[in-house]
């Protein structure tokens, strides 16, 4: 049952199969019907609920619990979502972060991307397509990790530190940066199109713009390439995507 005096209520269904009850789902909303319809979604699939209302005790619930996602509003008293969403990616960027919020201009979407935001649903939604949402981005998480460290050219990149270096000098990456790296290097010489992308590092089934996939990989080049301007690694294929060339 939700409180209405305490801003975290910690719902979990009694007798869950090991598997669903291992796996917490952090809501952090502030409205108490959207909470409702939220516990009562993830409680029917088995998953153990958390609701906080607000973005301080959202982080502090966090950062003690270390959920396996977390379903995030934009507009929360004390913090506001966005920054909640950038805490968490710098502090446990593979927690998968799915945001769901009224607001749906484009340039919030792409600033939730760039935050490091795994998906986002706008308001009102279908409980099925949020479910199908976190579900992909709880299957992303445990996806088995085949490639730990890999070098290219004078670049040496450890996936699972999330550090890279190049000449031997340490590069910064976005948690994003790295994923899309991660993905380029698990698809070597496969040509990607912008679309499979922002389906699979950005968790996207479609999205009004392409240009967050650009944007990504022109920081790659200029980190990670000996010319950015005329890129060895990171290739475009004019009318089909990118391509990955150690």
């Amino acid at each position: 049952m939700l409180q209405n005096d305490k801003n975290v209520t910690d719902v979990k269904t009694p007798d869950l199969p090991p598997a669903m009850a291992s796996t917490q789902i952090l809501v952090i909303e502030d409205d108490p019907r959207m909470q409702k319809v939220l516990h009562r979604m993830f409680r029917d699939q088995g998953y153990a609920v958390t609701i906080c209302s607000d973005g301080q005790s959202g982080l502090d619930t966090f950062r003690a619990m270390k959920p396996s996602a977390v379903v995030l509003d934009l507009l929360l008293p004390n913090i506001f979502g966005r920054d909640v969403c950038k805490t968490i990616k710098v502090e446990q960027p593979e927690t998968p972060v799915i945001v769901v919020s009224a607001v749906s201009e484009v340039a919030d979407k792409v600033l939730l991307l760039e935050l490091g935001a795994d998906d986002y649903v706008t308001k009102p939604f279908s409980p099925r397509e949020l479910m199908a949402r976190v579900q992909a981005a709880l299957r992303r998480r445990h996806r088995p990790t085949a490639i730990v460290t890999y070098s290219f050219g004078d670049c040496e990149i450890d996936f699972a530190r999330m550090s890279a270096r190049r000449s031997d000098k340490a590069v910064a990456l976005t948690a994003h940066e790295f994923k899309l790296l991660k993905y380029f290097v698990e698809h070597a010489e496969r040509v990607l199109s912008r679309e499979e992308l922002l389906n699979e590092v950005w968790g996207y089934q479609s999205y009004p713009t392409t240009r967050t996939v650009d944007n990504h990989i022109l920081k790659l080049r200029q980190k990670l390439e000996p010319d950015s301007a005329e890129p060895r690694y990171f290739q475009t294929v004019y009318g089909a995507g990118y391509k990955f060339v150690p």
